[in-house]
């Protein structure tokens, strides 16, 4: 079978960013067929391709960019709270949000205090507006994981996770989704939590264009090939199984056992059926 031509789902991308023009490359994208479904972070692109484009929307742990990238504050959410309602018909989760508590960013109890009622806050309303959260999470995992029990938040992608495989058990059992980058075909640590996830926890994402194989350059949508040869080599499985169960995480019938419950018509729009 072709796999690429059959299409992918990329859970985790950023269209937005600087490094793509974002009408030419989703063309592109979207005649290669590398890509089946794509999610990004702000709802500007999806409204050029429905049913191919999915947007999030919400806060990211970390604010700013290069000499200015710093831990959020509380301040920096509100302004945006009133955009959460306005495009809840338009969004398909909410995220990228979550905790980063790298010691250069959130060196403090105050700085990570504040990611937390920030994060908090966004999981509060993922729960209002009924909808997925798409987590990132960095030297905090097991603070993630206990906030979100808390709130008793269900429907989770936890984008590119790096803590212990015993965490991640414990987020296996609470029905949690994890998704990995192509970077991760480099890191051997990386591989073991891998093969320790069950698969049909598993999604694809490529982060792009960060966390490509080479950092000095960008990682494309394409590179999702990556991330499922990498799965098929870590589980010794096939891709075509590593590509349809990652296709059914994201997209099937009923938002009770699945992630993104929006995506279902375009899921079988692929030739997937998810009933």
């Amino acid at each position: 079978t072709n796999i690429m031509a059959r299409g992918f789902t990329d859970c985790h991308c950023h269209l937005p960013a600087n490094e793509f023009t974002q009408v030419s490359y989703v063309k592109k994208t979207q005649s290669t067929k590398h890509n089946g479904v794509i999610f990004m972070v702000f709802p500007r692109t999806y409204m050029i391709y429905p049913g191919f484009v999915f947007s999030c929307f919400g806060i990211h742990p970390l604010q700013g960019s290069g000499q200015d990238l710093h831990s959020v504050k509380i301040h920096e959410l509100e302004p945006f709270l009133p955009l959460f309602p306005k495009y809840t018909d338009d969004i398909v989760a909410v995220g990228e949000i979550g905790l980063d508590f790298t010691p250069w960013f959130a060196n403090t109890t105050q700085e990570r205090d504040e990611q937390i009622k920030v994060f908090t806050k966004q999981l509060e309303i993922s729960k209002e507006l009924n909808l997925p959260v798409n987590v990132h999470s960095q030297s905090a995992a097991k603070v993630t994981i206990a906030t979100m029990k808390e709130l008793g938040i269900r429907q989770v992608l936890l984008q590119n996770f790096a803590g212990k495989p015993s965490v991640a058990m414990e987020e296996v059992q609470a029905r949690f989704y994890f998704s990995f980058s192509p970077a991760v075909s480099k890191n051997e640590q990386r591989a073991k939590l891998i093969r320790q996830i069950p698969l049909e926890h598993i999604c694809l994402e490529t982060d792009s264009p960060a966390l490509g194989t080479d950092k000095r350059v960008r990682n494309e949508l394409g590179n999702i090939m990556i991330c499922c040869e990498h799965t098929e080599k870590v589980k010794g499985i096939s891709p075509d199984i590593v590509m349809d169960a990652a296709v059914l995480s994201v997209g099937c019938a009923s938002f009770s056992s699945t992630l993104f419950p929006s995506t279902q018509l375009s899921v079988n729009m692929l030739g997937y059926s998810t009933l």
